[in-house]
Parts: C-alpha cells; sequence; structure tokens
C-alpha cells in the first residue's frame, strides 16, 4: 500500500503514523464496503503497494466533489480499490470507466465491483497506450486519474490533450476546466532526489545508460504538465507525488 504522507515535518514512522490516523479519524469515511476492500487488499494480496491509502481515497472524494465530477477516467485500475472509491465519489449517477493492461486483475475488480453491486463503472482491459487512443466516450470526462505504469505517462498525457482540442466535432476525452491527477510523480523522492541522499536510490532499475527508465518518465510528465500553455498545474508532494493539472480550453 502506498504510503499516506512522508513528511519530514514529523519526527519519526510513530508520529507520522499518528498523524495519518487522526487525519483519516477527521476526514469523512469512506463507506464500510470500500475501506474492508482495501483491508482485504492489504492483508491478501501480493501487489498491495501498487494501491492507493484510505486517506488519499478520502483526499479524492473529498476533490472529486468539490468540483462537481460526475465522470471519472481512470488509468491504472490494479484490483478495483480506487475505481470502487471513484464510484462513490461521483454517485449512482456517475460514471466511472477504468483502463487495465493485465486480465487478471481487470477481473478481479469486476468480480469485487460485482459482489458490491457497484454499477456504474466499466473496465477496459489492454494496453492502456492503445485503448486510451480508442476512447470516444458520449461526454467528456470531468477528471482522469493516472496510476498505470510509470514509463507510459508521458505517452499519457499527450493523448490526453490530443484527443481534447478546443472545438473538436468529434468527442473529446477531457472537457474544458477538467483535472487531471497523476499519482507516484515523486516516486519515493527519486524524482527530485536520485543521489545516494535518498535511500530509495540503492533499489532504482536502471538501464544501461545507468538511468531508471521510471523516474526519467515521471520527469518527462512533470515537465510536460508544468510547461503545457494548455494546462494550469500544480504538483502537492503529499502521498507519492500528486500531479494536479486543469485543461485551461
Amino acid at each position: 500500500m502506498k504510503s499516506a504522507n512522508t513528511n519530514a515535518l514529523y519526527t519519526n514512522d510513530n508520529v507520522t503514523n499518528s498523524v495519518i490516523d487522526y487525519a483519516t479519524a477527521h476526514s469523512e469515511a469512506l463507506p464500510k464496503h470500500v475501506t474492508d476492500y482495501h483491508a482485504n487488499i492489504v492483508a491478501n494480496h501480493p501487489d498491495r503497494e501498487y494501491m492507493i491509502s484510505n486517506l488519499q481515497g478520502q483526499f479524492q472524494t473529498f476533490f472529486t466533489r468539490s468540483i462537481g465530477a460526475k465522470r471519472v477516467l481512470e488509468i491504472g485500475a490494479f484490483i478495483g480499490y480506487s475505481a470502487m472509491m471513484w464510484a462513490n465519489a461521483v454517485g449512482k449517477d456517475g460514471k466511472v470507466t477504468t483502463l487495465e493492461f493485465d486480465a487478471g486483475y481487470a477481473e478481479a475488480a469486476k468480480q469485487a465491483f460485482k459482489d458490491n453491486k457497484i454499477e456504474n463503472v466499466e473496465v477496459i482491459q489492454g494496453d492502456a497506450l492503445e485503448t486510451l487512443a480508442k476512447l470516444s466516450p458520449d461526454e467528456p470526462y470531468d477528471l482522469i486519474f493516472i496510476d498505470a505504469q510509470k514509463t507510459g505517462y508521458p505517452s499519457y498525457l499527450r493523448t490526453i490533450l490530443e484527443k481534447s482540442q478546443p472545438g473538436a466535432t468529434s468527442p473529446r476525452i477531457l472537457r474544458e476546466g477538467g483535472i487531471i491527477l497523476a499519482d507516484n510523480v515523486l516516486r519515493r523522492g527519486l524524482v527530485a532526489n536520485d543521489t545516494d541522499e535518498n535511500p530509495w536510490a540503492a533499489s532504482g532499475k536502471k538501464g544501461e545508460s545507468g538511468r531508471d527508465s521510471n523516474i526519467e518518465a515521471l520527469r518527462e510528465y512533470n515537465d510536460l504538465a508544468l510547461n503545457s500553455e494548455r494546462l494550469e498545474t500544480f504538483l502537492m508532494p503529499l502521498f507519492d507525488g500528486v500531479g494536479m493539472s486543469r485543461l485551461r480550453d
């Protein structure tokens, strides 16, 4: 499970965990079926680190409702926890579309939605680099959440912008004023500092160039988001780094 906070304001892990628990308890609670599913994944799934924390889910629910989003596109479903959270955030009259590369994860997500009688989520299985480009929604999405393969982030953003042109004759993916949230854009701080000062640097996967392709892709994404004249961007250094961009046009 991704850490809820790595803020150095707190002196040690015990204080950090106390702060997270306090913040969770003093934020609008997620429904029991959502937190129960989260707890089951934490207890039983070997890839639980792919999943966001409940606190991040609470933040994203609050954010979604604050902007009045009713249509959410998620790139990277894992086994459905975050899509379950989005489904609750947009309400039964809203819609969530989630893209997942791994067929096993996609089926697990579908089963979780069925078990919990969640009917407003569509799962599209396949490589998001391809399925995203083929999307043709009836209406543009209000919010897009990116949490898939990190090397794909720059391509995801380019595709979103290309398929969300102002004045487009075909349905655009993201509406004017819509939001793009991108998770893990700091990658345990390695995007900002991958020197020996960062204990996580030794665990990075480096290619022949001596560079970690995931980190390089995230840096490229962050630069694209900042430098695009079509986007207004804020990088929030909470959780594992959340890039937040608003489409101006």
